[in-house]
């Protein structure tokens, strides 16, 4: 399923809009945590600063999310995983309101109770979790409910190669390949499970074959190419419409920054990312559009100055609204 021009320039903006965010909340998130604004003794306060708690960035991992969400609808599920900012800007969630949230602010998605990891949006049909491997058990869920309504809406569940050693993927596959769930699974490779390699911790050299034994199809995408990631996502989406059942999708990408802000990258081998942004995945579909005649440089300063105002507005949104008050601490949560 070869991408539409405007499925190709849709992507692009988001992919530049989703780098644009990950590198501001970078700088952001750093403020208040390290000398000499916290107290002595202390390299690094996660509690300090305008964004409290920790922090995980997906820059270099946009293709992964563009190339999915572009054949999502409204009523589409999807379920992040802990990094799920680039998954939650390309299934259209509002960055207001998501990043008045990770500012722990009333204004938020979930009124500044959830943070960064537990960002909740039902208009957009959209969650995450700080749990490993919790995007998969509630997919088949949404699916479920798609499947007995006789809609073909489809879900999907977002996690990292760590997140296969877990019980709810082995589970959650067995389950919606039985049911034969409008479910696609896909597996973020980003080489690191925290700090562990893959090869340390996993039998297997690529998830995608694990679908097998569950009677599904693997697809894997050895390349951090959001146009090699569409044509893949379209088949098993399409597929998952007319009632065939789940996919599991597993997409080599890269991580450029830590596990998470403050990680200090002993495991990286020196260099690493420096080679791995040289195949950065937003410069290489800008050379794809350039090639066929759909962007130039004008094209280009405009959508990037329009990108950088609204996530700018989105950042001073987050900084400028209210505080939940102290009386609403036990509003919204389940006792």
């Amino acid at each position: 399923m070869s991408a539409t021009t405007e499925h190709m320039l849709w992507m692009y903006e988001k992919m530049v809009e989703i780098r644009e965010y990950e590198e501001t909340m970078s700088k952001v998130y750093l403020e208040g945590k390290l000398p000499p604004h916290i107290q002595k003794g202390l390299a690094f306060d996660i509690g300090g600063g305008p964004v409290p708690g920790e922090m995980h960035l997906a820059a270099g991992q946009e293709p992964v999310a563009v190339g999915v969400c572009a054949h999502l609808r409204t009523d589409d599920t999807v379920v992040g995983s802990h990094r799920p900012h680039h998954f939650a800007i390309a299934k259209g969630v509002p960055l207001d309101p998501m990043t008045a949230e990770m500012f722990g602010k009333d204004t938020g998605l979930g009124r500044g109770k959830g943070g960064h990891m537990h960002l909740f949006d039902p208009a957009h049909k959209f969650s995450c979790s700080g749990i490993i491997g919790a995007s998969l058990p509630p997919a088949c869920g949404a699916a479920l409910v798609a499947k007995k309504r006789g809609t073909d809406a489809v879900a999907v569940a977002f996690f990292g190669e760590g997140a296969t050693n877990q019980g709810a993927f082995h589970e959650s596959l067995n389950l919606a390949s039985l049911w034969k769930l409008p479910v696609l699974f896909v597996c973020e490779d980003n080489k690191y499970a925290i700090s562990v390699e893959k090869s340390e911790s996993t039998s297997v050299a690529w998830n995608a074959d694990r679908a097998s034994a569950y009677g599904m199809p693997g697809v894997l995408v050895e390349h951090n190419d959001a146009l090699a990631v569409y044509e893949a996502a379209g088949a098993a989406i399409a597929r998952a419409r007319r009632g065939e059942g789940p996919t599991l999708l597993e997409v080599k990408t890269d991580r450029y920054f830590g596990h998470f802000q403050g990680d200090p990258e002993a495991y990286r081998r020196k260099g690493e990312v420096a080679e791995l942004k040289k195949n950065d995945p937003i410069a290489r579909l800008a050379g794809q559009l350039r090639r066929q005649g759909l962007l130039d440089d004008a094209r280009e300063n405009a959508l990037r100055a329009d990108v950088r105002q609204r996530v700018a507005q989105a950042f001073e949104y987050g900084r400028s609204s209210p505080y939940p008050k102290p009386e609403d601490a036990l509003l919204h949560v389940f006792a």
